[in-house]
Formats: C-alpha cells, sequence, structure tokens
C-alpha cells in the first residue's frame, strides 16, 4: 500500500494515531446521510478541509450501561489527534469505507463498526457485545472545532447497549476509564462548567447529554427504549 508523505507540521504526531489518520478511509454524506464518498481520517478531521470542502463524515458513539444502568466513560488519550484527555461516552469512532460498514439497513454498518471499535480501544470482545444488542436511537449532525488545525464534523449514529463487560483499555486510545450514574455524571457535568480539575467534556458528548442522554437513560431502566427511538430525524445541533 503507498503510504502518504507525512506533512512536516505533523511530524511530532503519534505513530499509531498517524497510522490511523492516513489507512482509515471515513465514509463521505451529504446533510441527509446518503453516502458521497470517501476520504482519509486525515482529511476528514482538517479544519481547513471541512470548511473549504464541507466535508463531513459518518460516525457513531456508543454509550454502554451495565446491569446497574451505570454508563461506562472514557477519558481519550493524550495522544489523540482530536480532543485529547477529554472525557466523553464509552466509545465514540467512525465506520470505515468497507462493505461490512456501508450496510444501511437497521444501522448494521454502523453496529458493526461499533463491535469492532469497542475491542480496538477498550478491549471488549465481540461476544459480550453482540451486534444485535445494540440500539440505534438517533442521529446527530454538528461541527466542533478542536484546536485551530483539527476538529469534527459528523453525522453522528447514537447507540446504547446493557452489558457487563471486561475492559481492558488500549492505552494507544484511553487514558482512563469510569463508570457513573446519573448523580455522579451531574457531578462531572458541574465541575467541567465551573473549570475544576482541568475537566474537559468532548463537545458531542455534551450534545447529547444536554439534548437526550437523561430521559433516554429513564427510558432504558423503565424498559420503554423503543418509544424514544427516532431513526427518521437527523438533529441538526450545530
Amino acid at each position: 500500500m503507498a503510504h502518504t508523505s507525512l506533512p512536516s507540521a505533523d511530524a511530532g504526531m503519534d505513530a499509531v494515531q498517524r497510522r490511523l489518520m492516513f489507512e482509515d478511509e471515513c465514509i463521505l454524506v451529504d446533510e441527509n446521510d446518503r453516502v458521497v464518498g470517501h476520504d482519509s481520517k486525515y482529511n476528514c478531521h482538517l479544519m481547513e478541509k471541512i470548511e473549504a470542502e464541507n466535508l463531513l463524515h459518518r460516525a457513531f458513539s456508543v454509550f454502554l450501561f451495565n446491569s446497574k444502568y451505570e454508563l461506562l466513560l472514557q477519558q481519550r488519550s493524550a495522544t489523540k489527534v482530536t480532543f485529547p484527555l477529554v472525557w466523553t461516552n464509552t466509545c465514540c469512532s467512525h465506520p470505515l469505507y468497507r462493505e461490512s460498514e456501508l450496510i444501511d439497513e437497521n444501522a448494521l454498518g454502523v453496529r458493526n463498526a461499533a463491535q469492532r471499535k469497542l475491542l480496538d480501544e477498550l478491549g471488549i470482545v465481540a461476544e459480550d457485545v453482540p451486534v444485535d444488542k445494540f440500539t440505534p436511537l438517533g442521529r446527530i449532525l454538528y461541527k466542533a472545532p478542536s484546536d485551530g488545525k483539527w476538529g469534527e464534523h459528523e453525522l453522528d449514529y447514537l447507540l446504547f447497549i446493557v452489558r457487563d463487560v471486561n475492559v481492558n483499555p488500549n492505552p494507544d486510545e484511553v487514558a482512563d476509564i469510569k463508570y457513573v450514574n446519573r448523580d455522579q455524571l451531574k457531578e462531572l457535568l458541574r465541575k467541567a462548567d465551573a473549570g475544576e480539575e482541568g475537566l474537559k467534556l468532548s463537545p458531542w458528548f455534551r450534545l447529547v447529554v444536554d439534548n437526550f442522554l437523561f430521559k433516554w437513560w429513564d427510558h432504558l431502566e423503565q424498559g420503554t427504549l423503543g418509544e424514544a427511538t427516532d431513526m427518521k430525524t437527523i438533529h441538526k445541533l450545530t
């Protein structure tokens, strides 16, 4: 495979993140989530490209709960190119431009990608998170700069799953993990808002928290998650 030469300004990029940036091909979509092409993870996260070409890619955010309905959070590793060391939901990544992750029916491609990345990032084996146990609840579209150079412009599928799992985080991806109940999450939000302990939350996680998470959490515990599901609407939260 031919490797793209690394721009000199990115020479300090972590080797693992560099490989992913150039080898992973994200799925480009329009604002109605129709596939329009593909491009490298590098280009998809370059704010200059996002702004100039309106590059929008498909993504997913997994919210994994244990049987006590506590939500697993991760802190992104220090070597992540976008949003290093921020706290976020269980797993946030992208389906890739490959046959198994392009299947639109019942968001199967996205669910396949979610299973793959839970293993990559958190060491959660596929048998513990079967693809048919993910519930796609909705889609959001948002744009968020990370720093002057990098950012996100994503059409993000929001997936819930309830499973008791063994977690073995990959240090290239994840700095820390914790399970939280509602009150503990509210305390994290308070600290982030107050700037305490340098705690930061990812912009997509904050959008989901502010718009959907707590009511969906209620439905989850009450066994009525189906009532909350809306895969027809794309919520534009930019």
